[in-house]
């Protein structure tokens, strides 16, 4: 393996053991050097990559910190629904239930579980501009996130996953989705008002920490009416 990318998991499991917390500074590239014995350009290749992953921040003049999950920053890396004019922000969000269920198959392979597993299950209906827009079912592994439960969620005072980051120390730093079309329910259609049999785009995401260890599987309904579903690809 290079040095670089051995340097970069020593970095990323000293994030995940909190041994630098969210928004704290790291310590400088010349420190980092004398601690795995290598040069500065081995770590400066290595924190690289980790700012390109939006795991750590870089500030000119300042240092490099560790990603604080900021609202305004998961608008810009981990929400992607956008009206027809490109335009996007966060959605208000509304509980419909919270319950503690056995994983099925399909569930427990997404979140790395034994079959069974107890999780999470959260199901929200989000708004934009007070039109409903987004019904989500997001299911957590029980055990990450002990003491979660609908006054926490509901007093949380920021996004789902500055939450996850503020309380429970899980930072996401990666996201997997796969998005098909769907027809929506007579529940469905009627949560979002649309008629039953109307098309929505499908958004299955699975969310993840450090060294790829799942922390979030859900399904998420977007009503295409007004929103869309932006991805940027490349480099400017």
């Amino acid at each position: 393996m290079p040095r670089y990318r051995q340097v970069k998991q020593h970095i990323t499991e000293a994030l995940r053991q909190s041994k630098w917390k969210r928004g704290q500074k790291i310590a400088s590239e010349m420190q980092l050097a004398e601690r795995y014995a290598v040069s500065v350009g081995t770590v400066r290749r290595a924190v690289g990559e980790l700012v390109a992953e939006n795991i750590l921040v870089r500030e000119q003049g300042r240092g490099t910190f560790v990603v604080s999950h900021t609202p305004d920053y998961m608008l810009n890396a981990f929400f992607r629904i956008v009206d027809r004019d490109g335009h996007k922000e966060l959605p208000s969000i509304r509980i419909l239930a919270m319950r503690r269920i056995r994983a099925d198959l399909d569930t427990a392979r997404r979140l790395d579980l034994r079959p069974r597993a107890m999780v999470i299950e959260v199901e929200t209906l989000l708004s934009i501009q007070g039109k409903p827009t987004l019904l989500d079912v997001m299911r957590l592994p029980a055990g990450l996130f002990p003491d979660f439960n609908e006054s926490v969620f509901a007093g949380r005072g920021g996004t789902v996953y500055g939450l996850f980051q503020r309380r429970f120390g899980v930072t996401v730093v990666r996201i997997e989705e796969f998005i098909t079309a769907t027809l929506a329910d007579a529940r469905q259609g009627r949560l979002l008002g649309v008629a039953k049999g109307a098309a929505l785009l499908r958004v299955q995401r699975t969310a993840f920490t450090y060294k790829d260890e799942p922390v979030d599987a859900r399904v998420r309904l977007v009503n295409p009416a007004r929103h869309g579903y932006l991805s940027v690809l490349g480099t400017a």
